[in-house]
Order: structure tokens, then sequence, then C-alpha cells
């Protein structure tokens, strides 16, 4: 009997959905609020986060900012996210790797760095972000990158790995 008053809500909702805002979302997004999520975690006044997105350890992030679904938020060693960001559907932030502690069968500890974000930077879809990288104000992440290194503020990478192709004067670097 729960499972039919469960259905009929979930259909209930996802038809609001659709004739809302035409877009379907996760069953747990349907139920919850973005923003009561991101309150529940401490964020900042006027932030969102989806539902669907993992959240662990120590994460702070500032206001007005978009979590996007289907996100990695990996505060093992400190995630700082700013103010009026953007954080786009799939990007994955880690702050540590178990690189050396499988190789050496155990022997070797987890290691954790600090991940901070400045505020307004944009983070395009799929992208995944290393532990310990700094990324400055304004800076702007292309789709499907891969950041290993610090990012300045005002200046646009993307590829795999991430290279500058424009600096903060919006100067082109690379082609």
């Amino acid at each position: 009997m729960i499972i039919k008053i469960i259905e009929k809500v979930y259909k209930s909702l996802n038809k609001q959905m659709r004739e809302k805002y035409n877009r379907h979302v996760s069953f747990g997004d349907l139920f919850t609020d973005r923003w009561a999520t991101a309150k529940m975690y401490g964020f900042g006044e006027g932030t969102s986060c989806y539902d669907n997105t993992l959240i662990m350890g120590n994460v702070r992030v500032g206001k007005n900012t978009w979590i996007g679904p289907n996100c990695v938020l990996d505060g093992s060693g400190g995630l700082e996210i700013g103010d009026y960001c953007s954080i786009s559907a799939g990007v994955q932030i880690y702050t540590h790797n178990t690189v050396n502690w499988a190789t050496s069968l155990g022997t070797e500890s987890i290691e954790t760095a600090l991940v901070t974000i400045g505020c307004g930077v944009y983070i395009g879809p799929q992208s995944v972000i290393q532990m310990g990288v700094n990324i400055g104000d304004k800076a702007v992440i292309g789709a499907c990158s891969f950041v290993h290194r610090d990012v300045l503020s005002g200046t646009r990478v993307w590829g795999v790995p991430a290279r500058v192709y424009m600096d903060k004067n919006t100067r082109i670097v690379r082609r």
C-alpha cells in the first residue's frame, strides 16, 4: 500500500516538474528543495545544491553558488568554494587520493590537500579538479577538463590536462 502512495506522489511531482520547468530530475530531487539541501549543509545564503550531489568531509560554500546535479564535493582535505560560482553538472572536486595507500598495500596513508575555489568561478560540466588545486576569482574551467595545477584569477583553462588559453587580460595565450 505504501508503494502505491509513493508511486502516486512521484507521478504527481514528476508531472508538476515537467509542466513548470520542462525537465526530469532524479527521484530525490523531486522530494527535496535544492536551497534547503544547501542550507542543511551550512552553505551560504542563496546557494542551491541538488540532492544527488555527493558531499563528504569539510565543505564550505559561499553565497549564491549553484551546484549542479551529479557532482562530487570531496572535503576530506578541506574544500572552500566562494560566492557566485557555477559548479556544472557532473563536476568532481577531490581533496584526497588513495594512490600511495593502494599501491603500498595499505602501508602508506591516504593523501589530502585543501582545494580552494574563488568567487565568480565557472566550472564546466564533467570537469575534475584534483587535490591541492587553487582556482582564483572569476576563472573559467572549460567542460570536461582535468585541472591538476593552480588556475590564476581571471584565467580561462580547458582540456586534459587543462591548459591556459586566455589570461586575466583576455589575451589569447594558446591556439
